[in-house]
């Protein structure tokens, strides 16, 4: 799964200051956002700051300051994007399946997850965005919260129960396999495969008892 697609965003609070209208502008953002995560790889988040960001990117700091208020709202917007391509990776995958067999998505979401921290620049360090702010993404609702929201859209058209239940399953499911995923990564940096086979197994039963297997 490591072709990770992009999607519409979700629907949470710009961290832009304001959105670039030109395609330029619009590919100077973006310039700023792969020079954030490649720092971030690079430094860490704490050790981040506007400045290094600019002059990784090309772009004057003034420039920078147009777009966004500070290094926070990069990563905000960093990090919004890294969802959108997760969600859109997951949607994809789903859409691939024949609708008897929507429980596989289930080993996708995880595999996907995996290939973004093996892969994508700056979210091994960042994640969905704890490391920074517990409501990084949305300043109503926990980062997990948001995630856990965009997967009841996606699954909820397949699996028959209400949408209620569905998300408190989703948020159980969620928090179990991020987890356990932490303990992978802090076992090996590209994640220990044991344990992520034990998430699986561990998530996909918890869901089989709430809403049967496919």
């Amino acid at each position: 799964m490591s072709d990770i697609q992009a999607a519409k965003p979700p629907a949470e609070t710009t961290p832009l200051r304001r959105q670039p209208v030109q395609q330029r502008s619009a590919k100077r953002v973006e310039q700023m956002l792969d020079a954030s995560a490649q720092l971030i790889d690079e430094l860490g988040y704490d050790a981040l700051t506007t400045t290094l960001i600019a002059k990784r990117a090309g772009v004057a700091v003034g420039s920078l300051y147009q777009f966004f208020p500070d290094k926070r709202a990069v990563v905000q917007a960093l990090t919004q994007r890294n969802l959108e391509r997760f969600v859109a990776s997951v949607s994809e995958t789903l859409n691939q399946l024949a609708p008897e067999h929507w429980w596989d998505v289930v080993d996708s979401i995880l595999d996907i997850y995996l290939t973004m921290h093996r892969e994508v620049p700056g979210f091994s360090k960042v994640h969905f965005g704890d490391v920074v702010d517990r409501q990084l993404l949305d300043e109503t609702r926990d980062n997990n919260a948001v995630i856990v929201d965009e997967l009841t859209k996606v699954l909820s058209a397949r699996i028959s129960s209400p949408l209620d239940d569905i998300r408190f399953a989703l948020t159980i499911a969620n928090e179990t396999a991020d987890a356990l995923l932490k303990l992978a990564f802090r076992r090996d940096p590209r994640g220990d495969e044991r344990i992520v086979a034990e998430a699986k197994s561990v998530v996909k039963g918890y869901l089989a008892s709430k809403f049967g297997e496919a």
